[in-house]
């Protein structure tokens, strides 16, 4: 390019300003080639050049020679060059300048869409607010107005809330609906399996108890320390009478703690507790609770699901014939350790049973033996004797045991308590609210067997409100004759059916989630 410019090279704006005019004209009108037109601008400004540039040679004096017309040869094709590189030159400064103005309006394009972009939701969230406090200001409205129908209690129309199926209950009436009458009336009844099997002594469970449970569908069994013989035999005996039975089968024990303990007092290998009088005198409801829970858990183990225990009676300020068998004279103390061994026992799967109502503790005679009457009023007995009993109930006692005590001042025909529709029905079931099982004190005791007779008793036990039978003295006779009041219509089988629920529902309770 340095060749370009040898000689006179340089030009000043004066001497191309009409080429530039032309070259401008051109790029205005958008004609980017060379047209034949421009060709001869282009040829007449050349001559132009070339007669300025001999008379200025001319003035100057100076004559080159051959130099000068290689000067003016290059000059020409400069000039040239000059003019295509300003043609450039000036169509990419247009294309600059269309540029910027595009870039330019394009921001500003962005910007006032951005304007307007927020402005539109501005104007939306101004929208959606105030449609909000539309709705919330109905809404408080409605409230209002709701309030104003609540306080109207005409206008309000209640809706009754369906009850849960009662799974238990649906289970016990397909179970007892397709018992027959002679089982209904069974098991009605908890004894002995000697008053079954007609052995002197039974230690095991063999083919008489399995042909006497077919004939008798009994309730329970009950057995003492003459049954037992070591763990091993009690284990088997137990868990065969289970399997020979057609129903579920209490199996059933005295065993309260200290002087009544017929499994701790034969020998076999269980933690021993003490008498409840002890408990009572430490004032700690803990270890009434850790009784239970132990008496329960070896029962259990062993294969008894029934504890005729704990004693619930109220110790009097004289010799109660309970001696040491009671937690003491302090109704509500008694009655925060009856329930802390009810939790504690219940809790290992052995049903508990409240005994004995509706209180002996201050009594000096011994029903085993004959008559024996209470002068307490209902008030008395209120304040005091029901108190453990109604703690018991309200932890969850599944059994009450119904003494023979004869409450004269409460019951006018002075009928024992156990065969007293008064004290099991009106005063035990209504007053107190007991809904599980009521079971008689055993029927054999003198109490009931000097005024009646086997027949006699359990009729009147049945019709006075008692669910369960506790050893008769003559079993045949006791099952004979319930049947045939069944039967004569002297007890409906409705009345045997509702006290089958309340066993089978102690039964069956966990076979239902």
């Amino acid at each position: 390019m340095g060749e370009l410019f040898h000689g006179k090279s340089e030009y000043t704006d004066e001497e191309f300003t009409g080429e530039e005019l032309e070259d401008n004209e051109m790029l205005e009108n958008g004609n980017e080639d060379e047209t034949e037109d421009e060709i001869n601008h282009e040829s007449e400004a050349h001559s132009d050049d070339e007669d300025r540039d001999s008379g200025e040679d001319e003035e100057s004096g100076k004559d080159d020679g051959f130099e000068d017309d290689e000067e003016e040869e290059w000059s020409e094709d400069d000039r040239r060059i000059l003019r295509r590189r300003r043609r450039v030159r000036n169509q990419l400064i247009a294309y600059a300048v269309v540029f910027v103005i595009l870039a330019a309006l394009i921001a500003g394009g962005v910007v006032v869409g951005r304007t307007a972009v927020g402005a539109m939701r501005e104007k939306k969230e101004a929208e959606e607010q105030a449609k909000l406090q539309e709705q919330m200001q109905a809404q408080q409205e409605a409230e209002a107005a709701h309030e104003v129908v609540i306080a109207a209690p005409e206008s309000i129309e209640e809706i009754e809330e369906e009850p849960e199926p009662d799974r238990l209950g649906n289970l016990v009436h397909s179970h007892i609906a397709e018992m027959p009458l002679e089982d209904k009336v069974a098991g009605l009844f908890i004894v002995t399996p000697e008053a079954i099997t007609g052995v002197r002594t039974v230690t095991q469970a063999g083919e008489g108890t399995q042909k006497a449970l077919n004939e008798y569908a009994v309730g329970g069994l009950i057995y003492f320390r003459h049954n037992i013989i070591d763990e091993e035999q009690l284990k088997e005996m137990l868990s065969a009478t289970v399997s020979m039975s057609r129903y579920p089968i209490f199996l059933a024990v005295d065993e309260e703690g200290g002087s009544v303990s017929r499994v701790a007092e034969s020998g076999i290998d269980v933690i021993k507790v003490g008498d409840m009088a002890s408990i009572g005198e430490s004032g700690d409801a803990t270890q009434a609770y850790e009784a239970g829970v132990n008496i329960g858990a070896y029962l259990n183990e062993l294969g008894f699901n029934l504890d005729f225990a704990p004693v619930a009676d109220v110790a009097g300020s004289g010799n109660s014939v309970l001696g040491d068998r009671v937690f003491g004279s302090d109704a509500r103390l008694v009655g925060d350790m009856v329930s802390s061994v009810v939790d504690g026992m219940q809790g290992t799967g052995v049903s508990s049973c409240l005994k004995h109502f509706p209180g002996i503790g201050d009594t000096d005679s011994d029903t085993h033996e004959g008559r024996v009457e209470t002068t307490k009023t209902l008030d008395e007995m209120r304040s005091s004797d029901f108190i453990p009993f109604q703690a018991g109930i309200e932890a969850g006692a599944e059994f009450v045991m119904v003494s023979h005590v004869t409450v004269s001042a409460v019951d006018g025909d002075a009928m024992p308590s156990s065969l007293s529709k008064t004290m099991m029905t009106d005063i035990l079931r209504n007053e107190l609210g007991f809904q599980g099982v009521i079971i008689t004190d055993a029927l054999n005791m003198s109490a009931i067997t000097e005024y009646y007779t086997t027949e006699e008793a359990v009729v009147k036990a049945i019709a006075a409100g008692a669910d369960m039978l506790l050893m008769p003295e003559d079993f045949n006779a006791a099952y004979d004759a319930v049947m045939a009041a069944v039967q004569d219509g002297a007890i409906s089988e409705e009345r045997i059916d509702e006290s089958l629920e309340r066993i089978y529902r102690v039964k069956y309770k966990n076979m239902v989630d």
